[in-house]
């Protein structure tokens, strides 16, 4: 009889292939209540790694951390009307505390541009505090009817930049910067991740926004994902919060704002990304164990020379764990390791004691070869980056291998439905096409400029609509 498979073949069910992986892999769990998840040590680890790298983007643009409560009143979800209207459906309210109903009911933070906004008011009064930029990493919460691990539950954690400027003109450049040379730069470079950066039309766009910039990728069953947003808030919120500044020509203006945000989400865009049959590969530059070291036998020399490999690539700058628990059968440890994606192990036995060589097993690429243990210092860094390399060029392959051009909605709909995305000019399309669109489950995802680039306007000539199905 054959052995049944540790995951769900993608082919076959792949949102059980995406469960099976989450749970075997050790990512994460239900909570107990309807939505929630528990993010456990390995999965929490990934969002660690995601955290130092884009914190440090962060920094590098002279915003700084804060943090703000997670109880905001009711009363300031009224104060712009776009976006208390965009998150009522998804709000949750507290209404008692300490045993007696509240004065004022207090929503569980859904995002903050509200209380933020608040504290800017106070904080701007002239043009010498601008610009202000402030992000904070915090958990939210939106009441998700579909709840899927990773991808939409009723909380999850992220990052929400928020900034006051002088000009509309900053403020736009600021977003663009966050959208391309932040979030591009981490999703591309450490995640390995392929996107196409554009703008939402206005349906999609974020509730008080006059501009949201997105990345899109595309996901191992042809789906979108929308992995990260950057929004231009134009005065709106500075309206509603009475947030001026004094000019230098001494007169009072409102400020020009920007909201950004990224969350857990994207370790399910690694998973559907990345992921194949055996488990997760995990992208080398992001991998909190890059090399695992294994001993297959429990003798006292195995174990000796295991340590001794792993203390040696670890003080050449390599994030390694060694795993010596012999009293583990050798091959169930082999498939955990492999479950959970890390880049390469490297396993030793007695036989590689006598020959001077350890067996090097490729998650990312495939395969093992024998290698002189001497040259592991010097081989593995560059394998490490090859397979980075690689990961990258595999997800970038799928989506111009999968996306069609096409004119009409029927054909855009029939490219979708085979498992793609498609782009249709915005021209042909528009509002109406759109509403079309929609009733297939199709979405615009992003519109592009006919060379690729983001378009300045949404009714900018030669306009792309990249659409699809989405998570």
């Amino acid at each position: 009889m054959a052995k049944a498979p540790v995951l769900t073949p993608r082919a076959d069910d792949f949102p059980r292939w995406y469960q099976d992986l989450i749970t075997k892999a050790e990512l994460a769990d239900n909570g107990p209540v309807r939505g929630t998840m528990v993010i456990r040590p390995y999965g929490y680890g990934l969002w660690e790694r995601m955290q130092a790298e884009m914190d440090a983007r962060i920094k590098e643009t002279g915003t700084q951390n804060a943090y703000f409560p997670l109880l905001i009143p009711q009363s300031y979800f009224a104060r712009e009307a776009d976006h208390v209207e965009g998150f009522a459906p998804e709000l949750a309210v507290v209404t008692h505390g300490g045993g007696k109903e509240l004065e004022e009911p207090a929503v569980v933070r859904p995002t903050s541009e509200m209380i933020i906004n608040d504290y800017f008011s106070k904080w701007v009064q002239s043009y010498r505090d601008l610009p202000l930029k402030i992000n904070q990493w915090a958990n939210v919460v939106r009441w998700e009817l579909r709840p899927r691990l990773f991808l939409r539950t009723t909380e999850f954690l992220w990052q929400e930049g928020h900034t006051a400027h002088a000009t509309y003109e900053e403020a736009r450049d600021f977003a663009a910067h966050i959208q391309q040379h932040v979030y591009g730069d981490f999703i591309e470079n450490v995640l390995a991740v392929d996107f196409v950066s554009g703008r939402k039309t206005a349906k999609e766009r974020f509730a008080g926004a006059v501009n949201t910039l997105t990345l899109e990728s595309m996901m191992g069953d042809g789906k979108a994902l929308q992995m990260v947003t950057s929004h231009e808030l134009g005065q709106n919120f500075a309206r509603a919060f009475n947030t001026r500044y004094l000019s230098r020509e001494g007169k009072q203006e409102l400020v020009w704002q920007t909201s950004w945000g990224s969350t857990t989400r994207m370790i399910g865009a690694l998973v559907m990304t990345h992921g194949d049959d055996n488990g997760l590969r995990v992208p080398p530059r992001l991998a909190q164990i890059q090399v695992v070291v294994l001993a297959i036998k429990g003798e006292e020399a195995v174990l000796a020379k295991v340590r001794e490999i792993g203390d040696r690539l670890k003080a050449a700058g390599l994030r390694v764990h060694v795993d010596d628990r012999t009293d583990i059968p050798f091959g169930r440890r082999a498939v955990d390791w492999e479950l959970k994606g890390v880049p390469v192990r490297i396993e030793v036995g007695p036989r590689d004691l006598e020959s001077g060589t350890a067996m090097v097993a490729r998650r990312i690429r495939g395969g093992k070869e024998p290698m002189p243990v001497d040259s592991l210092v010097r081989l593995l860094p560059a394998i490490l980056e090859e397979d980075q390399a690689l990961l990258l060029a595999q997800s970038r392959e799928r989506r111009e291998s999968r996306t069609s051009d096409v004119s009409t909605i029927e054909e855009a709909v029939e490219a979708v439905g085979a498992g793609g995305w498609a782009r249709i000019p915005w021209a042909d399309l528009g509002e109406e096409g759109e509403a079309r669109l929609a009733e297939h489950a199709v979405s615009v995802r992003c519109l592009v400029a006919a060379n690729g680039s983001v378009p300045d306007a949404e009714d900018a000539p030669g306009n792309v609509a990249v659409v699809a199905r989405a998570y």
